[in-house]
């Protein structure tokens, strides 16, 4: 079976982090908060950790909700 493959949303804050996960779930992507891992970056922390086949969702997501994010990537 393969590996897991995902992705994190990195924010500028806690509470667009927060917001995120929450229109996420709203919109029945699987999320969590995560504590951002230690090779990356960000401002405030956490990070919003989602299947790398969710990304495109996700970042319509944000932009549309004009949740500010830093970037979406592969981990």
């Amino acid at each position: 079976m393969a590996e897991p493959d995902y992705s994190v949303a990195l924010f500028y804050s806690t509470s667009a982090a927060i917001r995120g996960e929450k229109l996420a779930k709203q919109a029945g992507l699987v999320v969590k908060l995560i504590p951002v891992p230690r090779h990356l970056s960000s401002d405030c922390g956490v990070c919003l950790r989602c299947d790398s086949r969710d990304v495109p969702e996700l970042r319509s997501l944000l932009e549309g909700a004009r949740v500010e994010f830093e970037e979406i990537m592969r981990v």
